[in-house]
């Protein structure tokens, strides 16, 4: 039996969101720690039922405050919560996110969200050289189901160095490796709603599989760990 997700969180963000200043929020600290407690019990519960598949070496919870220090958006408090679930480096590549705010706006996503110069090399060389065992895992009907397509940021054209005719160019020229599943409100305050994030993070594994072996190989298939 999962945990759920308290339904005040949704009517927490929803006041902050009219009276998004550290008076009001000082004023009602008490009411959000409540809240705050209970969703970091939700997230932990998450990551050790994700251990039955995966080896989660860090879940990490956002705090609350924005950093406003770089952006023209000065409000204090964000009016969602967020929370990683890191994988065992350097073995194990990607990562988990699940986000939990109010007006349909929740979601689960994973994958790759800032791969360094490296591995996108390592990855697009992959790609160059045979993309079928990352056809079959987009187009396998539970993980399309699940997923869908890859979103995230991608070059126009090809990279420098590789051949914009190529047949694989579509994987080549992104630069994230992203799936998004998105929620309703009453989906994420649903008694299954734990359960339905462990599924579709079960189902990411084969993708997860294929990348950490590119990611911990050379090109000849040798490990460099």
């Amino acid at each position: 039996m999962s945990l759920s997700i308290p339904k005040e969180v949704f009517t927490f963000f929803n006041k902050l969101e009219k009276n998004n200043d550290r008076d009001w929020f000082n004023e009602h600290k008490p009411e959000f720690k409540a809240i705050e407690a209970k969703m970091k019990k939700a997230y932990n519960h998450l990551g050790e039922m994700m251990s039955a598949y995966d080896q989660i070496e860090k879940i990490k919870i956002f705090r609350i405050y924005r950093d406003v220090r770089f952006s023209k958006n000065k409000l204090p408090y964000k009016t969602h919560f967020g929370g990683s679930f890191a994988r065992k480096k350097p073995e194990l590549r990607g990562g988990y996110y699940l986000h939990i705010q109010p007006n349909n706006e929740s979601f689960i996503a994973t994958g790759f969200w800032d791969p360094s110069k490296e591995d996108i090399l390592r990855i697009r060389k992959e790609f160059e050289m045979d993309d079928s065992e990352m056809r079959a895992i987009l187009n396998d009907k539970t993980f399309s189901a699940t997923w869908g397509n890859f979103t995230g940021d991608e070059l126009k054209t090809a990279p420098k160095g590789f051949d914009k005719e190529h047949p694989a160019i579509d994987l080549i020229r992104r630069k994230q490796f992203i799936f998004v599943k998105k929620y309703t409100d009453k989906e994420v305050l649903s008694d299954h709603f734990l359960d339905d994030v462990y599924d579709a993070f079960k189902n990411i594994k084969p993708f997860f599989n294929y990348m950490s072996d590119v990611l911990t190989t050379n090109l000849n298939g040798e490990s460099i760990l």
